[in-house]
């Protein structure tokens, strides 16, 4: 199985059009379109497909995080930022087309963000990092791109990974979560593919 995009190449930068942010004084918000991705030879048997975008190298304590004078060392431990979430993607859809499931910033989350007919989108962490936000705050639902700390001194990398299960659908309602979506595709994986972007909005951190 293969996934590929027009916009970026396999471990190379994603550009300022699909994140959320981009270099400004010190960040500016950004276009925030999906990026475009098709997949090709799903196994035999593949019933539907899941789609997800994980950031694995969010700094897994905030102190330094995006303050003037201060850096976030590289050598903090990391964990993940869910960017996107995906499910029930019937398996006649191979291709999701630049900006096709989100197209701008939407303040207090995307509710009913646009995908292939039948398919369901997860919350991703936006929803937690503007909680409390009253400009921002609210439930993200769908794409929303990279905006890594400004002054993280590690190049962030962006795991879009397309599942082709051997199940048509999953009982997942709007707004699932990353656990939810891995307990429910246990045991149906048929086969995976990766494309890892990477992003910095440190200027001294090329990605």
């Amino acid at each position: 199985m293969q996934l590929r995009s027009d916009n970026f190449q396999h471990g190379k930068p994603i550009p300022t059009e699909f994140a959320f942010c981009k270099p400004g004084k010190p960040v500016a918000l950004s276009d925030n379109h999906n990026p475009h991705l098709a997949w090709k030879d799903a196994p035999a048997g593949t019933r539907s497909f899941v789609l997800t975008c994980i950031d694995t190298d969010v700094p897994t304590k905030l102190d330094d995080v995006n303050k003037e004078g201060r850096t976030v060392p590289a050598d903090l431990p990391r964990g993940e930022f869910v960017h996107w979430l995906m499910a029930n993607i019937p398996a006649e859809c191979g291709e999701l087309s630049n900006g096709s499931c989100s197209d701008e910033i939407t303040p207090h989350g995307k509710q009913q963000p646009f995908g292939p007919p039948g398919s369901v989108q997860g919350v991703n962490d936006y929803t937690g990092w503007f909680a409390g936000d009253a400009d921002m705050g609210g439930t993200y639902l769908g794409y929303d791109g990279p905006c890594p700390p400004w002054n993280d001194s590690l190049v962030h990398h962006y795991h879009f990974r397309v599942y082709a299960l051997d199940t048509q659908s999953l009982s997942l309602q709007p707004g699932f979560t990353l656990a939810e979506l891995r307990a429910a595709i246990a045991g149906h994986v048929l086969a995976e593919a990766v494309l890892t972007g990477t992003y910095s909005l440190n200027p001294s951190v090329p990605a």
